[in-house]
């Protein structure tokens, strides 16, 4: 089969690495293509290809639309970007159109995914099954009645199912959408989606590469994909400093790609001679299977890597909003995790923070961490939709 996956980024990667792990487990068997239209990201050589719309992202207060290229005219992106993703399909005719989060969330993008969904639905495209691929939680919506009311006017007049990452043992769809049981269209939960290891055994390889011995205690902090969290790896730094006397401790901070350039910087010059600083990474799980505590944010992909690897956590949640906080309570029964408030990154409480988890040992989640691979067999499976795929 043919398969085109929408995925569009506007701040940080996180929707982009899930995203991209799906349409590996895909292109395993189909011809897969993922249409971005975000921020530059670096694109991994996969199986995968990648047609690319004209850039456009949210300005930081998540309210308006700009261009990636400072100085270009949004009407004008939109426009080319709307042709640009008519013509594909045209050309490409997918089997199926896997569409990250709309109509959940990225309202914005309405103006480029409606007519190819119409057009899918009236004849004007061909035909192919339209299928929405959804994390875990939504953003809560301050008009809640409003926003259900439409997307669910989207998604069962112009989807044919919907694929759920998540387990509905730890966070079922009803914990963010209380209109689950409106939704017409066939709807499948595929657990979670997190990287599988593709060489077991490399966290030992960087335990020895840092010449650490049984005992020594690997802490590694992270903010993630995107350009929030700096206040948490500056904490950190300060904590770690009244921990100075323990020479069994190495910590390794991880900044994100969107990081303010400065940042990693600021930190060198707190920082003492426990602590090491590094760009983001693409091998990051290999660090959390290596690791002895991991202090971070709690978005989707870090706490799906989190749990993976089984280390104890220590999570200090988003506080726009209740997503990433609402994620990490739903695992304190399967998992090592404390939260972080804000009073919390205080340095002598961070200190007793980080010295109570690091007498935690490991723990093996019982959450179902296959999602991409159940991904690929739902869709590969007509019997899993209402119409067969053609």
């Amino acid at each position: 089969m043919k398969i085109a996956c929408y995925c569009q980024h506007v701040l940080g990667i996180g929707h982009f690495h899930r995203s991209l792990e799906i349409c590996r487990a895909l292109a395993n068997t189909h011809e897969t293509v993922m249409i971005l239209g975000g921020p530059e990201v670096p694109l991994p050589k996969t199986a995968v290809r990648f047609f690319k719309l004209p850039g456009l992202q949210m300005d930081k207060e998540f309210r308006h639309l700009l261009p990636c290229q400072k100085g270009e005219d949004l009407e004008t992106i939109k426009l080319q970007r709307s042709q640009k993703l008519f013509d594909f399909f045209a050309d490409f005719q997918p089997d199926i159109f896997l569409v990250e989060l709309y109509p959940f969330g990225r309202k914005a993008f309405r103006f480029e995914l409606d007519p190819i969904l119409n057009g899918i639905g009236d004849g004007s495209l061909p035909h192919c099954l339209r299928l929405c691929s959804l994390r875990d939680i939504l953003v809560e919506k301050k008009d809640k009645q409003k926003y259900e009311k439409r997307v669910l006017n989207i998604l069962n007049s112009s989807f044919d199912g919907m694929l759920i990452h998540s387990d509905p043992a730890f966070i079922p769809l009803e914990t963010s959408f209380e209109k689950t049981d409106a939704i017409t269209v066939p709807l499948h939960y595929t657990g979670f989606i997190a990287p599988q290891p593709k060489n077991p055994g490399n966290g030992m390889g960087i335990r020895q590469d840092l010449k650490l011995q049984s005992d020594d205690k690997l802490i590694v902090a992270s903010i993630g994909g995107g350009s929030v969290g700096a206040e948490l790896l500056r904490a950190t730094v300060e904590a770690v400093s009244l921990l100075d006397s323990d020479n069994s401790m190495c910590v390794h901070l991880f900044t994100g790609p969107y990081s303010d350039p400065g940042l990693q910087d600021e930190l060198r010059k707190r920082a003492n001679g426990h602590i090491t600083i590094h760009d983001f990474c693409p091998n990051f799980p290999d660090w959390l299977e290596a690791a002895d505590l991991s202090i971070s944010m709690a978005g989707y992909n870090t706490c799906m890597n989190l749990l993976a690897a089984g280390i104890p956590a220590l999570l200090y949640p988003f506080a726009q909003n209740r997503e990433q906080r609402l994620r990490a309570s739903a695992f304190f029964s399967t998992a090592p995790f404390a939260l972080l408030e804000e009073m919390d990154l205080a340095p002598v409480r961070l200190a007793k923070q980080i010295k109570k988890m690091l007498r935690l040992p490991k723990q093996k989640s019982q959450a179902n961490l296959y999602g991409a691979a159940t991904t690929a067999e739902l869709i590969g499976d007509s019997t899993a939709w209402s119409k067969e795929i053609p």
